[in-house]
């Protein structure tokens, strides 16, 4: 996609969203249902959603699985990237990653720096591509998922999901 292109991104971006979390039901999950208003707010429809333990194989199992689905162009993740013992949302994707996207962590965090102060440097949100797919894994933290989809997300998603060759 050339840079003229951009202009023309896909404006419909097939989405999926995993909760990460092993002590909220889907009923608890504050966070994925604000991800998912966003993003059909947005006109990006969520195509499937999904809650799994913090747990390296049930992550990847959950991310292998959405990437195969043709019409998915983006997976959000919720939940697993403190600094918690039992946080190995970011670990999981270390081995996954086919390309990371550094300046989407340093960019969430300096966003975040600006509404929550110091705090911001426990995030390890971070985002890149595994199997086409774009990823970014974001906190558990309602607020923090709306900063990341409304100032850095979609914004972009279509740029994104338009790169990938992913996007309808």
């Amino acid at each position: 996609m050339g840079h003229r292109e951009r202009d023309r991104p896909p404006a419909r971006v097939g989405c999926a969203v995993v909760t990460v979390s092993d002590s909220r039901s889907p009923d608890e999950d504050r966070s994925g249902p604000v991800i998912r208003e966003i993003l059909a707010a947005a006109g990006h429809p969520v195509l499937a959603a999904r809650l799994v333990p913090d747990d390296r194989d049930a992550i990847a199992g959950a991310l292998r699985e959405l990437a195969a689905v043709p019409e998915i162009a983006a997976v959000l993740i919720t939940g697993g990237t403190g600094i918690a013992e039992r946080d190995v949302t970011v670990e999981c994707l270390a081995g996954l990653w086919d390309k990371e996207l550094p300046g989407f962590g340093e960019l969430f965090r300096a966003l975040s720096f600006a509404e929550v102060g110091a705090a911001s440097m426990l995030s390890r949100a971070t985002a890149g591509v595994i199997a086409g797919v774009f990823v970014a894994a974001l906190p558990g933290s309602p607020k923090a998922c709306r900063l990341a989809l409304e100032r850095l997300i979609v914004p972009e998603l279509g740029h994104i999901a338009g790169l990938l060759g992913r996007g309808a």
